[in-house]
């Protein structure tokens, strides 16, 4: 079969699938994604770089009332707010001129496409909790045997007992060496991780009743792994269907039904819970995401490592992936809805 009668076949299959509905869950999908990445790239700008935010642009502007600011924005803070105002409009309308332009294009291309974009977040940060992991444990034992001194020089030792030098200058850079090599590996890593995970307590098995010898990094590495594999895991999960599902009737239902089940299940119940997190964690300084991340904040438990605050961000990385998968959840179910070809079928190893 040539090209052309391969493009016109698919032609016709999407043409078939788009209509309102599907055009508008299609826009409706793709911009909860962009909006939720937007929101937290938006995040960063307010809180670490000291840009206004939409809301305080709103507010200088006095859109819906007098303005409650004391001081107003000058020229460059009032620029620099309507770009973050744009940007979440651009959101939309880049949404919606996607789906637009692609009128043929089913539904399950582009959920996988939103599958990989979530595979892509748990791997990076696979890979970043283990380099920190490794390193960050290293540099507490070396500080608590007093070995940094010897090692690195008394400046540098100093520095490397600060938790704010630490986070920028050794986990910083580890969490971006993790982003590309997750552009290179396939593998969610998850087994690794758990068996990371089941080595790290083993060692505190061996070290406390072999060699009486026990440190306060050595719960920490147990607790940070852990912690990562559970939040980590729950986009892929959701994915396989592996999450337990307590039903009466949904077993029996026909695929259509528990597609439909599924979209508002996932509007409802899924999507909310992710908003909720974000907003809840990240809405000013002093919310339980920013705050920790802000301050660089570490354990109070003597000598221990120093990756609480990026525990803290495990809360924004599961709520972001949960996003993105719910969004190609909906899209995934509204194609078994309409019977769309391409059904995705579940091991049932996996499902629950």
């Amino acid at each position: 079969m040539s090209e052309a009668t391969n493009v016109s076949v698919s032609d016709r299959i999407g043409a078939r699938y788009q209509t309102p509905v599907s055009a508008l869950t299609r826009t409706f999908c793709w911009a909860s994604v962009a909006l939720t990445l937007m929101f937290i790239f938006n995040n960063y700008l307010i809180f670490w770089q000291d840009w206004p935010g939409f809301l305080i642009f709103v507010d200088d502007m006095a859109l819906f009332g007098p303005s409650s600011l004391k001081n107003p924005l000058d020229g460059t803070a009032q620029f620099l707010g309507a770009l973050q105002c744009l940007s979440y409009l651009a959101c939309i309308v880049g949404a919606a001129l996607y789906t637009a332009r692609t009128p043929n294009r089913l539904l399950r291309s582009d959920s996988e496409v939103m599958v990989g974009m979530a595979a892509y977040i748990v791997r990076a940060a696979f890979w970043a909790v283990i380099f920190v992991g490794i390193t960050d444990v290293l540099i507490t034992f070396l500080r608590v045997e007093n070995f940094l001194p010897a090692l690195f020089g008394d400046e540098l030792a100093t520095s490397l007992g600060r938790s704010q030098f630490r986070g920028a200058y050794v986990h910083m850079p580890l969490v971006l060496v993790g982003c590309v090599v997750a552009a290179f590996t396939r593998s969610l890593g998850f087994t690794w991780l758990a068996l990371l995970v089941v080595a790290a307590e083993l060692g505190i098995v061996i070290s406390r009743f072999i060699f009486s010898y026990e440190q306060a990094f050595q719960g920490d590495l147990v607790r940070f792994w852990y912690g990562a594999l559970f939040l980590f895991a729950s986009a892929y999960t959701l994915y396989e269907d592996g999450h337990v599902r307590v039903d009466v009737l949904y077993a029996g239902l026909t695929s259509r039904m528990r597609g439909l089940i599924n979209i508002w299940g996932s509007l409802l119940l899924g999507m909310s819970l992710c908003i909720t997190v974000l907003t809840i964690g990240m809405w000013s300084k002093t919310a339980i995401i920013n705050s920790p991340m802000l301050s660089f904040e570490v354990s109070q438990s003597g000598f221990g490592m120093y990756v609480k605050y990026l525990m803290a961000s495990f809360l924004g990385i599961f709520a972001v992936t949960m996003m993105i998968q719910f969004a190609s959840y909906i899209l995934e179910s509204l194609a078994d809805y309409r019977d769309e070809p391409g059904r995705r079928e579940i091991g049932g190893s996996s499902a629950h």
